[in-house]
């Protein structure tokens, strides 16, 4: 086969195109689910049309012309990167080498970049929890014109926005968009053994997890077919809130389910025997999911066990399995602010409620399921706000406003939104706004991620604990035609920077579980409302 206009020979044992782009050392092509090819990080142009690498079996391209994001044209790759970066498309960077691959496809085998169904379209193929779709769109509609600016921003500033909104550190820059940012699968040197979870394995055993626990092999593809792994599938069974509300005659109730992240990069560390593991995050912090992974530490041991470097990862299964989800809780409050929030036991959560309902006594609830952590996006501080919202009640963070929801995040900025018919209005007093771009394309994707909170996602967890939807389509996450257009305005820039995309995600999800007559569970069910006008 040719791949980006050389002719290469296929490595022994390579079953998938992804499988074998890898070994043959293309980084760009990323590998955020495979084999159940429903994110679209590996997408790659075969002949000029896309197709998602991991479910592409490698009989099928010999003798065609392969095309990855490093094969497109270094005036068509500035191209794409300057819009990507004037309109904030790109945060962690793990999803948008898939994603510039396709829309260049579409821009050359249709010219159709210009027609908003067209572009929804054609990422309904693809994952992305960062940036809230809208940015994407609007960095597809620069390039369909003809209107890409120069960018001229400060790097330092604008990494320093997207490190204070994430809590993690964060780059932002031309290779951030490209790819490049330095993933643990990336920059893995050539050769290193790969170890697996096998299927099977009891979700307590990580952490604690002994050698035998992995099944350590030369490659991804011989540990997967040492371990047995299977690819997971979506479940019949249904998602529920798995705790009951307290008893009382209460002014607001709330009940919640297990939530995955939903991160695309999935949890992966490589270390030399008595060295420094590389971070699970390389860049970003998965908004909380993986503060607490064991594979850094696990990759340590292992290669000191060994007595060779070796890269451990877990599989999309294994992230549905063992990452840490949002706590489900069941609460009910009365109009005065008291009342009782049950909560799946998770360290340092009743803080966190405690910072926006003081008057809301936790009863923290021991319940068979995956882990489940407090770093989150607004975990528990935000279902206090939401559940003080239904009640009626005061809370130290919450102002209603007719139509608008004020909410100021702790120790943060306060933002302000507004469900204008289809459209989310959002204002947010950051301080200093750093990087207009960044800055926005947090706040929009943190009303992408509060609507699918709302609105769609939960996974089903059966009542012995154990995750039953394990593909990435059966998290719930709104694709691009499922998201309103979102307006952002910021206040005047005074005093210091502060974070604010929480306050925007909290307020969002009040403002659209009002807008639905605070039903009692979430996720509703009920898709925000949408509407296009024209291309």
């Amino acid at each position: 086969m040719r791949v980006d206009g050389r002719d290469v020979e296929p490595p022994e044992g390579a079953e998938t195109l992804l499988d074998a782009l890898r070994v043959l050392g293309v980084r760009s092509v990323k590998d955020g689910c495979a084999p159940q090819g429903q994110c679209g990080c590996c997408t790659v142009l075969v002949d000029g049309a896309p197709r998602v690498a991991c479910v592409t079996p490698l009989r099928r391209v010999a003798d065609r012309e392969v095309t990855t994001l490093d094969g497109l044209s270094p005036d068509v790759l500035d191209l794409w990167e300057r819009a990507f970066s004037a309109t904030g498309a790109s945060q962690c960077g793990f999803c948008t080498p898939g994603i510039i691959v396709r829309l260049e496809g579409l821009r050359v085998r249709s010219d159709a970049l210009a027609d908003r169904g067209a572009v929804d379209r054609a990422l309904a193929a693809h994952l992305c929890r960062c940036t809230g779709w809208q940015t994407i769109v609007e960095a597809a509609a620069l390039v369909a014109a003809g209107s890409v600016p120069p960018v001229d921003r400060d790097a330092g500033a604008a990494s320093a926005r997207a490190t204070l909104e994430l809590g993690a550190p964060q780059r932002v820059g031309p290779d951030v968009v490209l790819g490049r940012a330095g993933f643990a699968s990336d920059t893995v040197p050539d050769g290193t053994p790969v170890g697996v979870v096998p299927d099977g394995t009891p979700v307590g055993v990580v952490p604690p997890d002994p050698e035998d626990h992995w099944v350590v092999a030369a490659d991804a593809a011989a540990a997967r077919a040492a371990a047995g792994t299977v690819q997971g599938r979506r479940t019949t069974l249904e998602s529920r809130p798995p705790l009951d509300l307290p008893d009382g005659s209460w002014s607001g109730v709330l009940r919640t389910s297990w939530v995955d992240p939903a991160y695309l990069e999935t949890d992966c560390s490589w270390c030399e025997p008595g060295g420094a593991p590389a971070p699970a995050a390389a860049n970003g912090g998965a908004f909380g999911g993986k503060r607490t992974s064991p594979l850094p530490a696990a990759a340590r041991r292992i290669a000191d066990e060994r007595g060779e470097r070796v890269l451990l990862r877990w599989s999309r299964e294994d992230c549905a399995r063992r990452s840490a989800k949002r706590p489900p809780v069941a609460g009910g409050m009365l109009a005065d602010g008291t009342g009782v929030l049950r909560v799946v036991r998770t360290p340092g959560v009743a803080d966190a409620v405690a910072a926006a309902a003081p008057g809301l006594v936790v009863e923290q609830v021991d319940l068979a399921g995956p882990p489940t952590s407090v770093h989150l996006r607004a975990a528990g501080w935000a279902e206090a706000v939401l559940l003080s919202a239904a009640a009626g009640a005061a809370s130290p963070l919450l102002r209603l406003d007719g139509d608008a929801v004020s909410v100021t995040q702790p120790g943060g900025g306060r933002a302000t939104v507004t469900l204008d018919g289809p459209r989310v209005l959002v204002r947010v007093a950051p301080g200093d706004p750093l990087d207009a771009a960044v800055l926005r394309s947090y706040c929009i994707g943190a009303v992408h991620a509060a609507l699918g909170w709302v609105c769609s996602e939960s996974i089903a967890v059966s009542d012995d604990g154990q995750v039953h939807d394990l593909t990435v389509r059966s998290f719930g996450v709104l694709r691009s035609a499922q998201t309103p257009d979102v307006e952002v305005e910021v206040d005047g820039p005074t005093g210091p920077p502060l974070a604010v995309s929480d306050a925007v995600f909290v307020a969002t999800a009040v403002a659209e579980w009002r807008r639905q007559g605070w039903p009692e569970s979430l996720p509703t069910g009920v898709l925000p409302e949408v509407e296009r006008s024209g291309a």
